[in-house]
């Protein structure tokens, strides 16, 4: 795993936490410490940028890997392309994703892609929100929020 190349000024996060994520260019796995995410890191293989000021888009072969090895809480909106409300949270996962880097990974799993993730975590309806912290689910809401909403479903 690679740290990231980008020279730290930022001190957002809790000590040693970090997230594990792989490079949606070249398929390397890298690990950024979360006190540097603000910092636009790069992958540590291809050089191109790691960008976690928006929702990291999960695959059904990155979602296990990235929540139970990233450290800080990682908030996933289980969506579709195709579902009205789920675009309608859009801009509110956007918005706290910008608001959170190096607090939260805030990611998306479109459900028609993984339908065997949605089968086994029991999605039912669509956008589901979960909270997982090491790889365990410890909250779950379903149906559009707000922002507001979201930072009190979310927490700490």
């Amino acid at each position: 795993m690679s740290e990231p190349t980008a020279a730290s000024s930022s001190q957002t996060g809790t000590p040693g936490a970090h997230y594990t994520l792989p490079c949606v260019f070249c398929g390397r796995w890298n690990r950024i410490p979360a006190a540097r995410a603000s910092d636009r890191p790069k992958c540590g293989a291809c050089g191109k940028p790691i960008l976690l000021d928006r929702p990291f888009l999960l695959t059904a072969e990155t979602f296990r890997r990235v929540i139970e090895e990233t450290t800080v809480p990682v908030v996933v909106d289980f969506y579709a392309d195709w579902c009205g409300p789920c675009n309608m949270m859009a801009p509110v996962m956007d918005e706290y994703a910008a608001k959170r880097v190096g607090e939260v990974l805030v990611a998306k799993l479109d459900t028609d892609r993984a339908q065997a993730i949605s089968q086994t975590l029991a999605i039912r309806g669509i956008p589901t929100v979960i909270r997982f912290d090491t790889g365990n689910e410890t909250r779950r809401q379903s149906g559009a929020m707000m922002l507001k909403q979201l930072e009190a479903f979310v927490g700490a």
